[in-house]
């Protein structure tokens, strides 16, 4: 691979997913896309860069893209943000929600859907406070693949030995060969859905709690604002923003305040000046269902 085609390869990447890699990553892009090319039948780098030029729209560009995202992902990954989940962010919505009884949850980078299968797990052992409340769960990531692996809810057993507690394994889960599959009624409080954080999300709709983890940091500080601010536009009033733990909205945007005391937690800044949207505002939706 020549410095020009990894220039190419970089630019195709930040142009198309907001991933920014350094210079020095060369080997990584070659240990991910030589299989990528293989399949494809080309013998090298240089012939699928010159492939991608030719046809920079077909199924090849997104198998690349798809091969340089980072899927990694666990059970209740960090712990804090579930714990904010079940102790701050539910009572919150639980009592600002009464009247319409609906909440809408946003899981922005999905994944193998470790992430909303952990949210929708402890909204099952909160049984009892959420009877007749309708909780939607829409998870979404950019690659086709790690979604419909999420669909299935089929683990190995090392992905479910990594923060999964034991009682909830045996609870929620399965034994299906050597994978374990978790229970139907799980999967169906999870609506997968196909998205790139870089293009317009405004369908979606509002969500009183929006997740958005361990993205960010791949994109550089102009991406990085620009999607915080359209998550702003998507985020109720008087909802929160979960973030990773190595990311923040500050020198970013003020359109989120942190969460005193509560790492990686923001709301809305409702004293930041509104930002222009385009077209009329987003109806609030309140479907519920799941794949």
């Amino acid at each position: 691979m020549t410095p020009l085609d990894y220039d190419f390869l970089r630019k195709c990447l930040k142009d198309r997913s907001g991933l920014v890699l350094s210079a020095d990553k060369e080997y990584l892009v070659e240990s991910r896309l030589l299989p990528v090319a293989r399949k494809a039948g080309l013998a090298n780098l240089g012939e699928l860069v010159s492939a991608l030029k030719a046809a920079p729209q077909d199924a090849l560009m997104t198998a690349v893209v798809e091969a340089m995202t980072t899927n990694e992902s666990l059970f209740f990954r960090d712990k804090t943000p579930f714990e904010h989940f079940r102790l701050t962010i539910m009572p919150a919505l639980l009592a600002a929600r009464r009247a319409s009884r609906v909440i809408r949850i946003w899981c922005a980078a999905a994944s193998t859907g470790q992430e909303p299968y952990s949210l929708a797990m402890s909204l099952k052992e909160m049984a009892s406070e959420i009877v007749g409340w309708r909780i939607e769960i829409v998870a979404t990531d950019i690659s086709n693949d790690v979604l419909e692996k999420a669909r299935a809810g089929l683990y190995t057993q090392f992905e479910v030995q990594r923060g999964l507690p034991i009682q909830l394994l045996i609870r929620h889960f399965t034994q299906s060969g050597e994978l374990w599959q978790i229970a139907p009624d799980i999967r169906a409080m999870v609506k997968y859905r196909q998205l790139n954080l870089l293009n317009d999300f405004s369908q979606l709709g509002t969500f009183d709690l929006v997740f958005c983890r361990n993205v960010l940091i791949y994109f550089d500080s102009e991406t990085k604002t620009d999607v915080l601010n359209r998550l702003a536009r998507v985020t109720a009033a008087d909802g929160f923003l979960v973030l990773g733990a190595a990311e923040t909205v500050v020198g970013l945007t003020e359109r989120f305040k942190m969460t005193a005391d509560k790492r990686g937690l923001y709301v809305p800044n409702t004293s930041a000046p509104r930002l222009a949207t385009a077209g009329k505002p987003m109806p609030r939706l309140v479907a519920v269902g799941g794949r």
